[in-house]
């Protein structure tokens, strides 16, 4: 048996069950040292890493208007490819290297072999702002390569109104569908497509807690599997979860009844009168081979399933023993491993620029009263942070206790005190210490009495927050942000600013804390290390970090724009008002109207500035363009909020959010993982990177292999 490989890595147990699955034709006693090349018969190993690369086209058949742009294969165009109408359109991309020999031998004899396949792929399936998705993506197994004619809209690009049906197509489609059609249940179903876009089975996804294009935008992982048994198994999760241990798709299916005996695989999709994005992050497939001769192949199968049954129990017990030996061997590993990484962090805390107090872990323990829930101030994705009394001192503090116990816990906290250790500005939470027992992370922060902006904005206070405060506490969080982006020496991106993340201190001045997810930039490498996916609240994420996976010194600006708007509305960014989605949606309508007073937060009556008013939600809807090229700099933004320059320009009309090109930017930071065979979000994660393999291909049987490989 031949494999085309495209996994990035393997485990050390799926290793050992490799190599098993090799010794078995040297069992039968028969070792094919010959590699032919033959282009109809050999399938290659592929690997189609994170990002996808405009060098090789000669792999891929790119069918306009599709194409390789933003580290992405988008299937159907977005408003930055080459003018493209996006309404009405059909896009396919396969690999068209060679096509795949999948069915040989007399039907219903023991000649008869069916190849069988696995496949993953992750997907960002977008819709526009306030829109509605149409039509859909489906992964598809098809004779040639080109798009039928008209095949846009309900046809998916698979066929069209006179082809629709015919056996002739021979073509099998594994289908998301976003539009309901007369003919479908609804439109959010995962449908089995047979020659015909009126699928054989569908599969409502709702009942899964999917959404294929949702309001917020998501990436899905799909895994697609064909077995000897002749069953055509589809999982769909969320990226970075599990593949479920229950298929949303498990029918049976002959593939020889439905395709060409020679068929490429890939993806195709299609736009009608509602538009989305159809985009494919990373892809992962493996095509078993059929051997050359007809029949030997089989005899030699056989001869080792059936007939060579001590040879085989012997590997398989050989196997098993190797697979105990791995096991109890990683074991091994792991326990000094981490005892190797908890002294790495003890002593890469003690090196630290400045040596921030370490805390003793009984004295925190006492300050928060063993951790007692009574006394915790909030709880995020990076860990839960507790009000404590320091025993000795009887100091107020906010200590944060990391809840990832893994690697990447380590790491999150290491670059939180790495960054704010030695970060010095007076709006920024001051950081106190750190402490660290038997694994545990803790950081210990100066107590911030006031609170969180949030819980001023919509807590549980009787008395509002006045305007000047309001005013104040924007002032103070536009001159923490200069200061990281332009005042410290290495450019340090948030990456999370929210109205939760700024807090208060006595007099009301603003503190901008919870710096895990931050990253300080090194203008050489522009580079730093990586996140698993797109992380931050949805609302105060710039659009433009959903499809490049990249923060910058522009999206921490929409960050601040969106509280900017937040805190003189009194509204949440992420608000249905008025009909509209979002809140900055709204405040640009009524701006286009000349109305835009109107949006700041009832519950301050007539005790505002109108000047300062309507100076703080112009900012805010320029800091919030769609085009991250058009916000202005921290430094201007200070400038404006101190009153010093006008603020710039903003359209009565919203502009339309056009998806970046690729750029080198030394502002840039890497902030998704894509292509990953598991993880544990985006997804931890094989992570993309300038040095991460494109392509590897190579062919192998038995004993003997050829490959080559590009950029590795």
């Amino acid at each position: 048996m031949m494999m085309m490989m495209i996994n990035t890595m393997r485990s050390t147990w799926s290793i050992s069950i490799l190599l098993i699955l090799l010794l078995f034709p040297a069992v039968g006693g028969n070792n094919n040292n010959n590699i032919n090349n033959d282009d109809d018969q050999d399938p290659e190993r592929l690997q189609l890493g994170s990002p996808f690369n405009f060098s090789h086209y000669d792999e891929l058949s790119v069918v306009p208007p599709a194409t390789i742009s933003n580290g992405a294969l988008q299937i159907t165009p977005d408003s930055a490819n080459g003018g493209f109408n996006l309404q009405h359109t059909s896009g396919r991309i396969l690999y068209s290297k060679r096509r795949f020999k999948l069915w040989e031998g007399i039907p219903n004899t023991s000649s008869e072999k069916i190849a069988s396949f696995t496949t993953s792929f992750n997907i960002n399936i977008y819709r526009f702002p306030n829109s509605t998705p149409g039509e859909g993506f489906a992964f598809i197994i098809a004779p040639d390569l080109e798009v039928p004619t008209n095949s846009h809209g309900q046809f998916l690009g698979l066929t069209n109104a006179t082809t629709d049906g015919s056996p002739n197509n021979r073509l099998v489609a594994v289908e998301l569908d976003t539009v309901k059609q007369d003919f479908d249940p609804d439109d959010n179903h995962m449908g089995l497509d047979l020659n015909s876009v009126r699928s054989n089975k569908t599969f409502n996804l709702s009942a899964h807690g999917i959404q294929i294009s949702p309001q917020v935008p998501k990436n899905y992982t799909v895994w697609i599997r064909y077995d000897r048994q002749r069953r055509l198994t589809a999982y769909m999760a969320e990226e970075g979860q599990p593949m479920p241990p229950n298929p949303i798709m498990n029918e049976s299916l002959n593939l020889r009844d439905y395709v060409s005996q020679y068929s490429y695989f890939g993806f195709s999709a299609s736009t009608g009168n509602l538009t989305q994005l159809n985009c494919v992050l990373g892809w992962n497939l493996t095509v078993e081979m059929l051997e050359r001769s007809e029949g030997h192949g089989n005899r030699e199968w056989v001869k080792i399933v059936v007939g060579a049954g001590v040879p085989v129990a012997a590997v398989v017990v050989l196997g098993g023993l190797g697979l105990m030996w791995c096991y109890l061997r990683r074991k091994r590993r792991a326990m000094s491993w981490w005892d190797h990484q908890d002294a790495n962090i003890v002593g890469a805390l003690k090196s630290l620029p400045g040596t921030p107090r370490e805390f003793a872990f009984k004295d925190l323990k006492k300050a928060t009263e063993n951790f007692d829930d009574k006394n915790k101030l909030g709880q995020g994705g990076f860990g839960v942070v507790y009000k404590g009394v320091l025993p000795h001192e009887n100091v107020q503090v906010a200590v944060k206790k990391f809840s990832r116990d893994s690697i990447k816990g380590k790491v999150d906290f290491l670059a939180e005190l790495t960054i704010i250790n030695r970060l010095r500005h007076k709006h920024l939470v001051p950081l106190l210490g750190w402490c660290h027992r038997n694994g545990m992370l803790l950081l210990v922060y100066d107590f911030m009495p006031n609170g969180s902006l949030d819980g001023h904005l919509f807590g549980d206070q009787e008395k509002t927050l006045s305007w000047d405060r309001r005013y104040k506490v924007i002032s103070g969080v536009a001159s923490a942000l200069h200061y990281l982006h332009n005042e410290y020496n290495q450019r340090v991106v948030h990456r999370d600013l929210k109205a939760n993340n700024i807090m208060l201190d006595s007099d009301y001045n603003a503190r901008l804390g919870d710096f895990g997810l931050a990253r300080a930039l090194d203008n050489e490498k522009t580079s730093y290390a990586e996140m698993e996916g797109v992380q931050g609240t949805m609302g105060y994420i710039a659009p433009e970090c959903f499809h490049t996976g990249k923060a910058t010194s522009e999206s921490d600006v929409f960050g601040f724009g969106a509280v900017v708007l937040e805190t003189v509305c009194g509204q949440r960014p992420w608000t249905k008002i008025a009909g509209f989605q979002f809140l900055v949606d709204w405040v640009w309508t009524l701006h286009r109207d000349g109305r835009v007073l109107e949006a700041v937060d009832d519950r301050l009556g007539k005790e505002f500035v109108e000047d300062e008013a309507e100076r703080l939600l112009m900012l805010g809807l320029a800091c919030c363009h769609p085009i991250a090229t058009e916000r202005p700099k921290t430094q201007s933004i200070f400038q404006i909020v101190s009153g010093t320059v006008p603020v710039p320009h903003v359209p009565p009309f919203k502009p339309a959010f056009i998806w970046p090109m690729m750029m080198e930017d030394s502002t840039c930071t890497t902030n998704t993982s894509i292509n990953e065979n598991s993880r544990s979000p985006y997804a931890p994660a094989v992570s993309s990177s300038s040095s991460s393999s494109f392509y590897n291909v190579s062919a192998r049987r038995s004993n003997a292999s050829i490959s080559t490989s590009w950029p590795s």
